[in-house]
């Protein structure tokens, strides 16, 4: 079955645009943006609220967690990070 690459209100899910990718809300919202070469999430992604506002920052390395990811709260204030090598969490502060 194919991925679907809009929402029903016609909002794209995604866009390619070069090396990177960008993951969007219903609202138009970005929800995700980050490298993403050969089709594999690569180097540092930023993760948004629908409300636009920062939600996390993360890394990736051939579509797996590696290194460092930030959770942030509403109120920006850092909430936890972990930290993962090719997808297994080895420390969480």
């Amino acid at each position: 079955m194919k991925k679907p690459t809009h929402y029903k209100n016609g909002q794209k899910i995604f866009e390619q645009n070069g090396d990177i990718l960008t993951y969007y809300f219903n609202t138009g919202a970005i929800r995700a943006k980050g490298p993403s070469p050969q089709s594999k999430m690569q180097g540092k992604w930023i993760f948004n609220r629908k409300s636009g506002q920062l939600w996390g920052i993360g890394h990736f390395k051939d579509d797996k967690k590696h290194g460092l990811w930030l959770r942030y709260d509403k109120k920006r204030k850092e909430e936890y990070r972990e930290t993962f090598i090719e997808g297994k969490q080895v420390k969480k502060k």
